[in-house]
């Protein structure tokens, strides 16, 4: 490709870090020169609020979408679980890359630690904004205090270092991407059934404009089959439930043999976010498709 491909993206070190990853794979498999151009999104803006109260979808996605269409970039690189379901029109997903960690990674504080579910000291201060995270973790050890978190993950590190925070929830995946220091705390990465994660946390998706041509080709390289249909899944559960950053859903599936193992849940929180109860499913199956609407099923069934 002859022209320079400009990689839109936000401007946190890890979206940083993501578009410079997807930009060495395009160099090292189509010899493509590419370049990031940063675009501020609302949720690099708007710290003040959990995004459990934040109105519509897209919050960390529209204005590079906006990018796209416009001709400002040739493609935009999102953290999947942060991909609103329905894609704007004249947009397209050209690849679905490898999954990294997909797991919630646990941090905290040395005098934090106790003998409740998740091994914190009773009445402990979590950190979260996501409604899955405070949802499930209730589940796991009821009567922690959560407190809204925002801000990119180092920043999120650093206050809870400064001990605004006991304890806090961050994807593993971001941690290790960055390569974060995290001495003097404890960490534990929960296990997939414990804390659900988001559908599609782990992965990273690029964005092409529809019709394309050369640029979607490119992009199409990186892309992931076993990846992108277990995601798929994930996100169709999702869909299902209507789900988006309000409702505490989490998903995952791998490949077990000839189809995927999805394992799905949803928490419900008492009002007081003191603790909480979660509807489980879990389905093996070939089709991905039959596989989702199987755990819709079995979660609507499970309704109390």
């Amino acid at each position: 490709m002859s022209r320079t491909l400009r990689v839109g993206t936000r401007g946190s070190d890890l979206a940083l870090w993501q578009a410079e990853h997807v930009a060495g794979l395009l160099r090292a498999r189509t010899g493509a020169r590419c370049e990031s151009v940063v675009v501020r999104t609302r949720g690099d803006v708007d710290h003040a609020r959990a995004l459990w109260d934040v109105d519509g979808t897209g919050f960390f996605t529209r204005e590079l979408q906006e990018a796209l269409l416009a001709g400002a970039v040739d493609l935009v690189v999102h953290s999947l679980k942060d991909l609103p379901l329905e894609e704007p029109d004249g947009l397209v997903v050209s690849a679905t890359l490898q999954r990294d960690d997909p797991r919630e990674l646990l941090l905290v504080r040395p005098e934090a630690i106790g003998e409740g579910g998740l091994g914190l000291r009773a009445g402990a201060v979590l950190g979260t904004s996501s409604m899955r995270r405070a949802g499930f973790a209730l589940a796991a050890q009821p009567g922690l205090l959560v407190k809204p978190l925002r801000g990119n993950v180092p920043t999120r590190v650093r206050r809870l270092r400064e001990g605004r925070y006991d304890a806090i929830l961050v994807a593993a995946a971001g941690v290790d991407r960055l390569g974060l220091d995290l001495s003097g705390l404890v960490a534990r990465r929960c296990e997939i059934a414990e804390i659900l994660p988001a559908p599609g946390q782990g992965a990273l998706a690029v964005e092409v404009r529809a019709g394309a041509g050369a640029v979607a080709e490119a992009v199409a390289t990186l892309h992931e089959p076993d990846v992108g249909e277990a995601t798929a899944c994930e996100r169709a559960v999702l869909k299902g439930l209507g789900g988006g950053c309000r409702l505490p859903i989490g998903a995952f599936a791998q490949r077990s043999g000839d189809g995927l193992d999805l394992q799905a849940g949803l928490a419900h929180l008492d009002p007081a976010m003191t603790e909480a109860t979660v509807r489980r499913a879990r389905v093996v199956g070939a089709d991905w498709r039959r596989v989702a609407e199987a755990a819709l099923t079995r979660l609507e069934e499970a309704s109390p």
